[in-house]
């Protein structure tokens, strides 16, 4: 099973794919390029279709507790 890690001396503790000096970052903006799970595959034969859904799922995670708050500068007439 593909697992998300973090080591401070790789990446500076970038979470990557383990076994891999491949960030979570890299992958995901790989899929934000339009790039497809099997080209990303093509070009990093060390991935499988599991390390790419462990990205995904690793990045909804992140985001599942995110919290928004809109901020307003002086600028927009609030002091």
């Amino acid at each position: 099973m593909a697992r998300i890690v973090a080591n401070p001396r790789i990446l500076g503790g970038k979470p990557i794919v383990d076994g891999t000096r491949l960030s979570v970052e890299h992958i995901l903006g790989l899929l934000a390029s339009g790039m497809s799970h099997e080209e990303i595959i093509a070009d990093y034969p060390e991935l499988s279709e599991e390390s790419i859904r462990a990205v995904l799922a690793y990045a909804a995670r992140a985001l599942e507790n995110e919290i928004i708050i809109d901020v307003v500068s002086s600028r927009d007439g609030v002091s």
